[in-house]
């Protein structure tokens, strides 16, 4: 509208110009002296109508960019304007973050000056890293005594499993020998066994730290046994034995207490119990508790 308004008052003003100088020199033409008044013939005319001509399709031309200069404004102006805000908005944030960045410097030269950092001196760093070297030895030797009290710990297992499947075979054997027995024989035979299964059931306990052992039912059995594990030192781990009723058959076996030592049993309760092998799942139950893996 304004750009309309101004075309609009140069156009008049323009309209003036001409009428005024064309008054001009038709006066000056009508009361000057005719020998000294300038001629003005018809070629004279046509040279200034073509220059007129000239003027007109220039000015034209120049209506036709200004034309498209404005199409373009209007159209670039609302994209101009939008991305003028938007580097507007995105200079306000980053004055408003270097503001901020400022501040928090001075925030931090200022706790830096109130908590100042306690400064070691060659003597008081010398000290800390002769302290630091006895302490990594001590946690050395330390380390060393631990594996070799593993290492006895492994031995001793080994051999107790060692004599776990030797009682276990003389088990067998006195098993076979009390089924061959009869009730009316003498007791010279069964006072011996008895003794045996005593004595066994004694060593197994000192052993394997069996604390107790409950009988649920005919077929149900529950050994608590306490191991030393060396993320948790001691714990109790109890063992619950199923078997097949009116057979020697193990059906199932429970496990409790591993889940506090973090370890996991995998499939060694499975594969023992299709083998029938009550010992070794037992000793391989202990031993992992034990390890702790």
């Amino acid at each position: 509208m304004e750009v309309d308004s101004q075309l609009t008052y140069l156009r008049r003003l323009k309209f003036q110009f001409v009428e005024q100088n064309a008054k001009d020199k038709y006066v000056k033409s009508i009361v000057s002296d005719i020998d000294h008044a300038p001629l003005v013939t018809d070629e004279d005319n046509k040279q200034v109508k073509l220059r007129n001509d000239e003027r007109k399709a220039a000015l034209t031309q120049a209506k036709s960019r200004l034309g498209e200069v404005q199409n373009d404004v209007k159209t670039l102006a609302p994209l101009v304007e939008e991305d003028y805000l938007k580097v507007k908005k995105a200079t306000e944030k980053a004055a408003e973050l270097r503001q901020k960045i400022i501040d928090a410097r001075l925030a931090l030269s200022r706790l830096r000056q109130m908590h100042l950092h306690p400064r070691l001196t060659i003597k008081t760093a010398d000290q800390k890293l002769a302290d630091q070297v006895v302490e990594m030895q001590e946690i050395t030797d330390e380390i060393e005594t631990v594996s070799q009290k593993v290492q006895e710990v492994k031995e001793r297992l080994k051999g107790g499993a060692l004599e776990m499947e030797n009682l276990r075979v003389k088990r067998a054997e006195a098993e076979k020998t009390m089924k061959m027995a009869t009730v009316d024989e003498d007791d010279s035979i069964l006072v011996p066994l008895c003794d045996w299964f005593t004595a066994s059931l004694a060593l197994h306990r000192s052993m394997q730290n069996l604390e107790d052992m409950e009988i649920i039912s005919q077929n149900e059995i529950r050994l608590q046994y306490r191991v030393d594990n060396p993320r948790t030192r001691e714990a109790l781990v109890t063992i619950t034995l199923i078997f097949v009723p009116d057979s020697r058959q193990l059906a199932s076996a429970d496990v409790a207490g591993l889940d506090e030592l973090g370890v996991d049993p995998g499939d060694v309760i499975d594969a023992h119990i299709q083998t029938n092998n009550v010992q070794g799942l037992i000793s391989a139950v202990l031993s992992r508790a034990r390890g702790g893996v």
